[in-house]
């Protein structure tokens, strides 16, 4: 398939789920249900299968890592003053809206869209972004949102450092995601060649994750809605769709990525904030309407923005 007729398949798929959430043909659990199965068995299995078998062709993780940070850098920080300045919210709020302007869905949009415009290829030098994307990401929040407590005034610094930091590594080696991608390279270092039934299993499994997260994201997107906060929240968006990958295209030419690699770190960059941002917006008890409303307004306009960023790295790099 072409571009078009590939985001108009991953974003169909979307719009048929929320309708089928819309109209009651599904119980919201069963979204609830798909979104399990795909973070705790499909996506891990899959994230192992592509870090013991991919060809990563070439990509140099640190030139990647540079210029697609360089973009969460920047999306961040606009995003935590747009929000502080132009709507006049708390520092935590900041948190939140950086969350939501830096924050890209790669796993549940991320995956089906590379597989399907990029092939196998794309998904691997994917896969390196995501095993870094969600340590860092969770670090960043949970560390300036204890800045931000103490800013504004709302917690005087009882708990110890220490202690966040253990409970960062605790939650992060139970994450499916780090424990297949750790999992992958480990046997990958191994040598050792998977067995054939072992691997067909694995395959079977981890083949449904794409079409099962973007049916699990549409029931979700149902479940979030929409409800104030409409000019915050497309801020929020025009920053995590224009703005980032803009910035992380500049620096891909600057450093000189490989060409298909640069293409796959700006359609990554371009994806719009997932449930995460609005996890950890619950988590903090802070700003769970910007982030939702965030998320479903920068999913629903990504269809355009996305077909345009593929469109301008495909002319720039081939």
């Amino acid at each position: 398939m072409g571009l078009v007729e590939t985001i108009l398949v991953v974003f169909g798929v979307i719009a048929i789920a929320y309708a089928a959430a819309q109209f009651k043909l599904l119980d919201e659990r069963v979204g609830d249900g798909l979104s399990d199965f795909v973070f705790v068995v499909a996506a891990p299995l899959l994230l192992f299968r592509t870090m013991v078998t991919a060809d990563f062709h070439g990509a140099a993780p640190w030139q990647l890592w540079i210029s697609y940070f360089i973009g969460v850098v920047v999306a961040w920080i606009a995003s935590d003053l747009a929000i502080k300045v132009l709507f006049g919210r708390d520092n935590r709020a900041g948190v939140v809206a950086g969350v939501s302007g830096a924050f890209s869905n790669l796993v549940f949009l991320g995956m089906p869209l590379m597989l399907g415009v990029f092939g196998q290829g794309g998904f691997a030098i994917l896969s390196l972004i995501v095993a870094v994307h969600m340590p860092i990401m969770m670090a960043a929040s949970i560390t300036l949102h204890e800045f931000a407590l103490r800013r504004d005034g709302v917690f005087d610094g009882e708990t110890h450092l220490s202690a966040v930091v253990a409970s960062f590594f605790k939650s992060l080696l139970r994450n499916p995601f780090v424990i297949g991608i750790l999992a992958g390279w480990l046997w990958r270092l191994t040598g050792l060649r998977m067995p054939v039934v072992a691997d067909s299993l694995i395959q079977t499994l981890a083949s449904v994750a794409g079409p099962v997260a973007l049916f699990a994201m549409g029931m979700g997107l149902k479940k979030f809605g929409v409800s104030g906060h409409i000019a915050a929240s497309l801020v929020m968006s025009s920053i995590k769709l224009l703005l980032m990958p803009a910035v992380v295209l500049a620096a891909a030419l600057l450093i000189g990525l490989p060409p298909f690699t640069a293409k796959i770190a700006v359609t990554a960059a371009a994806l719009p904030a997932g449930v995460n941002s609005y996890l950890i917006a619950t988590r903090f008890g802070t700003g769970q309407a910007l982030a939702s409303n965030s998320m479903v307004m920068a999913t629903a306009l990504s269809a355009l923005t996305l077909a345009f960023w593929v469109s301008v790295v495909t002319h720039i790099f081939g």
